[in-house]
């Protein structure tokens, strides 16, 4: 069997409202029909936290133009994932993924360490006698920083 499987392109919006690219790869011939393999891929997207809480999908039209397929196959494969517990649809604002998705156990991981990480770091702080608005400055200057260097590649 010739699986044909083809990789789109599309533009979610991140929980921070910075554009975020997603691929999406259908395999035309599979016997699993083509709504059900986008919900999964983005079920998945949202599951290991590539969509965090917040982040809006692409639209319908949108998703149906990158992928090929009809609005109404993507707007049936939105409706499951919302019917699922894991994106909202808000209207006309848009489908966003929800606060708290099922199975998003990377998304608690991820929400442990950041609090590890806020506790070593207060803790560290109160050690050299810092006040917190200091302290705080400093955060967001080491994000500027951050995010003004070019990344590694």
């Amino acid at each position: 069997m010739n699986h044909q499987r083809v990789p789109a392109t599309v533009e979610a919006i991140d929980h921070t409202g910075r554009p975020r690219r997603l691929v999406i790869r259908l395999d035309r011939d599979s016997p699993i029909p083509t709504f059900e393999q986008v919900r999964a891929q983005l079920a998945v997207m949202v599951a290991v936290g590539l969509l965090e809480p917040g982040a809006r999908l692409p639209t319908i039209r949108s998703m149906a133009e990158a992928v090929g397929l009809a609005p109404n196959t993507v707007a049936r494969c939105y409706r499951e994932l919302e019917a699922d517990g894991i994106v909202t649809g808000q209207g006309r604002r848009g489908t966003f993924v929800a606060d708290d998705p099922p199975h998003s156990e990377a998304l608690d991981e991820q929400r442990r360490r950041l609090h590890d990480a806020a506790d070593a770091f207060v803790f560290q702080i109160q050690q050299l006698g810092v006040r917190s608005d200091a302290a705080t400055d400093a955060i967001v200057a080491a994000f500027r920083r951050a995010a003004s260097e070019p990344s590694p590649s």
